[in-house]
């Protein structure tokens, strides 16, 4: 019980932070987690698993 409280804290807060632009920005959307959308992948070459379907 001691790391639970501590546990689900952060993860509310993780998710806050990440959503902050999508919550309080007009227009705002979480971010992509496809690697297409990662600049540093593309140049890479790392493509998106879904577009090979």
């Amino acid at each position: 019980m001691t790391t639970l409280f501590p546990a689900i804290i952060l993860v509310l807060v993780a998710i806050v932070i990440l959503g902050v632009k999508a919550l309080f920005v007009k227009g705002g959307k979480f971010p992509s987690g496809h690697a297409s959308d990662i600049p540093a992948l593309r140049k890479k070459g790392v493509d998106c698993v879904r577009k090979m379907k």
